[in-house]
């Protein structure tokens, strides 16, 4: 294969490189060269040679005359080459690398078969040069931002996320402008199709996560480019813009990846009062898409949108209501937990609570006693999801430490027995247990009124589990509602 193209191949450009790696073939001299690129010590030699410049003569003046195979294994020995060898990364912008780059990427994207793989070696070698500095940086963005960054965002693999998202992140890194670009319409549509890439094909490193860390989180461009992946571009299959009333699979995935870096960055990042208010919105409105007939059977994610935005967001709000009790910021309206819980969020909380059905205990304790027929389960609410219960009692627990204000609260709209009522085990709410016991430890604490309410409860028409006679408490069906609680049994 070698020999039919080297008469086609520049012979001066052949001599230096076979003289280099004494071989005699141009596939065996990119073999030697790729073995000795792997150390710093072989790249800096080899950039003593000036081999990164015969190659990107050589791509440049004869990319029609290599096979595929010749140029992937160019393509590799430049990705290595600059490799944190600044000589070559400088090399590389100086004999214009970045432009022969995108040269060689246009040709793959009009060939019948997409060589992904072929595309991300390149898109590995800009990476790697972009880490050399802001010369780099902006050489590469000037060229590519952002309509060939678009059509890259748009090959649907996962080969073309990771470095894609490498470079973006590492051009907008300490660069005010280009991360304002960045944040701007033409760069949002660039993030949202690696959004939809990563949702259909996943990804492998971590340059995704920082890049919607830095858009979504520290940026709050969240809303933005939530809207933005509702709508597929004109070359997908699905033209069409999401209804008002939906939830796209790309916009569940984008909320998911989103609650994990919220929950990873809980200690290091300042969500803003505007970020948690459009998560309570969210949250809002998949509770009313949501379908609470069937009792959920899988945890997050579930694979449907609406329940997915469901569960994610309200993961989120826990994350951001830890997050004042973390820092010590008590007893504030106008902190971001103050903000969520004066826009309804306690009371949408213990409306979902009230309306679910009791704890799979509960349940089971109620069967036992003499009452079961009281309660109408027919018209309580399953938990759409495995932890459903569990995720709302954790927001209020976080919303209830050292707020007297929320204690109160929770006293005066009846909620205490309520929430004593999930300190037991539930198969489909992993935890409840725990998060129930932090939750009534926090409702309390240092609450003279809230302790005096439980020691008054009437205990009458009670039914019991060993379970819950541990625990100090006892079941009893409300002869008016019909429905259980729990009560101690002191």
């Amino acid at each position: 294969m070698d020999k039919n193209v080297g008469s086609s191949l520049p012979k001066d450009i052949l001599d230096r490189l076979f003289a280099y790696s004494k071989s005699t073939s141009l596939v065996d001299a990119l073999e030697v060269f790729a073995k000795i690129s792997r150390t710093a010590d072989g790249r800096a030699d080899l950039a003593s040679k000036s081999v990164l410049a015969l190659m990107l003569d050589l791509i440049q003046g004869h990319l029609g005359c290599l096979t595929s195979e010749l140029l992937v294994s160019s393509l590799k020995l430049l990705r290595n080459l600059c490799a944190g060898e600044v000589v070559n990364q400088d090399t590389f912008i100086e004999k214009n690398g970045v432009g022969i780059t995108l040269t060689v990427l246009r040709a793959l994207m009009h060939t019948p078969a997409l060589d992904c793989g072929a595309v991300r070696i390149a898109l590995q070698a800009l990476a790697n040069v972009s880490l050399a500095g802001e010369r780099h940086q902006q050489t590469i963005w000037v060229q590519f931002f952002p309509n060939e960054f678009l059509t890259l965002a748009r090959i649907r693999s996962q080969d073309t996320v990771d470095p894609l998202c490498m470079i973006l992140y590492t051009c907008q890194d300490g660069n005010p402008v280009r991360l304002a670009e960045l944040c701007g319409d033409h760069g949002l549509s660039v993030v949202s199709e690696i959004a939809r890439t990563a949702s259909i094909v996943g990804f492998r490193e971590e340059w995704f996560k920082l890049l919607l860390s830095v858009i979504c989180v520290d940026k709050a461009h969240l809303p933005s480019l939530f809207a933005k992946v509702a709508v597929a571009p004109a070359d997908d299959s699905k033209d069409v813009q999401m209804g008002c009333d939906e939830f796209s699979s790309e916009q569940a995935f984008l909320i998911s990846i989103v609650s994990e870096i919220l929950n990873e960055r809980l200690n290091d990042v300042t969500v803003s009062n505007e970020f948690a208010l459009y998560i309570l919105g969210l949250f809002r409105k998949a509770s009313g898409l949501v379908d609470f007939s069937e009792r959920g059977k899988l945890g997050l994610p579930t694979g449907s949108s609406p329940l997915d935005v469901l569960g994610y967001t309200l993961t989120m709000l826990r994350d951001i209501c830890a997050q004042d009790g973390v820092r010590g910021s008590m007893e504030n309206a106008q902190d971001t937990t103050g903000k969520l819980l004066s826009s309804g969020l306690l009371d949408l909380l213990l409306n979902l609570l009230r309306e679910l059905e009791p704890p799979t205990m509960i349940r089971k304790a109620i069967s036992q006693g003499q009452h079961q027929g009281n309660a109408d389960s027919k018209q309580l609410k399953q938990c759409p999801y495995k932890g459903f219960r569990r995720d709302i009692v954790a927001v209020i627990g976080n919303c209830l430490y050292q707020r007297r204000s929320v204690q109160d609260e929770v006293r005066c709209k009846g909620g205490v027995t309520l929430l004593m009522q999930q300190c037991v085990t539930d198969e489909d709410n992993p935890y409840l247990r725990e998060w129930g016991i932090w939750t009534v430890r926090n409702l309390f604490e240092g609450n003279a009124e809230n302790q005096q309410a439980v020691a008054e409860l009437e205990l009458q028409g009670t039914v019991n589990t060993p379970e819950i006679a541990e625990l100090g408490l006892r079941v009893e069906l409300d002869q008016k509602t019909g429905r259980p609680k729990l009560v101690n049994s002191a």
